[in-house]
């Protein structure tokens, strides 16, 4: 019998293993919460499957995500990736990744880590919907405007209230799956 999932990941087995393995479970390591938000941050104005579907080639043209070597990339590595028809070539998302590598390390610095940062917006424990349907899940929330606010004013880009919800699912700090979904068993 076929798992009953969340409406939005039928279209492709890279979707339903995303949804199964990763979307909604809470995410409390730097370097993989950092992995999130650049993908989340390319995602702005895309489909998510889109980035799924090249998920290994960001993963591979940007150091896997390492934010200390992203942190310092040369204007040669900018022009490099502008030209990397795996990834998504937008310059500002591009040059974005840069300079939220910057502000995700000064965040460690301050608050020790960024995960200890982005968690105290929940008190360190996920947010459990309990949406019946997808017209239940809202792309934005009190919450997600004011983290956007604070990011921004941390000197981070492409963080509007919709990417910063995203990145909310995707590591676990609120958990969307559908009362329906077979994830909520779990």
């Amino acid at each position: 019998m076929e798992k009953i999932r969340c409406h939005w990941c039928s279209s492709s087995d890279l979707y339903k293993k995303y949804h199964d393995e990763e979307w909604g479970i809470p995410v409390y390591e730097d370097q993989k919460l950092f992995e999130f938000f650049i993908l989340e941050t390319f995602q702005a104005g895309l489909s998510w499957i889109t980035i799924l579907n090249k998920r290994e080639n960001f993963r591979e043209a940007f150091d896997n995500f390492d934010y200390k070597k992203i942190a310092h990339y040369s204007e040669e590595k900018i022009q490099s990736l502008l030209q990397n028809s795996g990834i998504i070539r937008n310059q500002l998302k591009v040059r974005a990744a840069v300079s939220n590598a910057q502000a995700f390390m000064n965040v460690q610095e301050e608050f020790g880590s960024f995960s200890e940062y982005i968690w105290k917006f929940t008190n360190g424990k996920p947010i459990i919907n309990n949406p019946k349907s997808a017209k239940d899940v809202p792309a934005t929330t009190p919450l997600s405007d004011a983290i956007s606010k604070d990011l921004k004013k941390r000197g981070f880009k492409f963080v509007g209230s919709t990417v910063v919800y995203a990145h909310m699912q995707a590591t676990g700090m609120v958990n969307d799956h559908v009362q329906e979904c077979w994830t909520r068993q779990q």
